[in-house]
């Protein structure tokens, strides 16, 4: 018998969207952070949600095709520092717990999110 995917432990694409939509508003809401969201329109930000989604749910072993950018062009020039991803992980992990999203899945999501941290964090 062979183990379920990540995306499949994770609830499928409706956990996915569930964790996108708890994070995504505590990191608008975030002092620190909010800026990378200030002056964005709502279709802007709509379509960024999406291609989380698509991009979380085809890198946890899901159904989906994602059609962005990687994230070192995705995040180039953002200067995204050391203190930016501190608290965006902060945030992640805050997310994962009100999710009630077990260990094993967590650390798995936190390897996966660490492997990312060289393209995305510049300064």
């Amino acid at each position: 018998m062979s183990q379920q995917s990540l995306y499949e432990r994770l609830g499928g694409y409706e956990g996915i969207v569930a964790f996108t939509n708890d994070l995504l508003p505590r990191l608008k809401a975030d002092p620190q952070l909010g800026r990378f969201w200030q002056n964005r329109g709502d279709d802007g930000v709509a379509r960024e949600r999406q291609l989380l989604v698509d991009f979380l749910c085809a890198n946890a072993g899901g159904p989906m095709y994602y059609t962005g950018r990687n994230m070192k062009l995705s995040h180039k020039g953002m200067k995204i520092s050391e203190r930016d991803w501190a608290i965006f992980l902060e945030h992640a992990g805050a997310t994962m717990k009100a999710l009630h999203v077990p260990q094993q899945e967590c650390d798995e999501v936190a390897s996966f999110v660490s492997s990312l941290k060289p393209d995305i964090v510049e300064v």
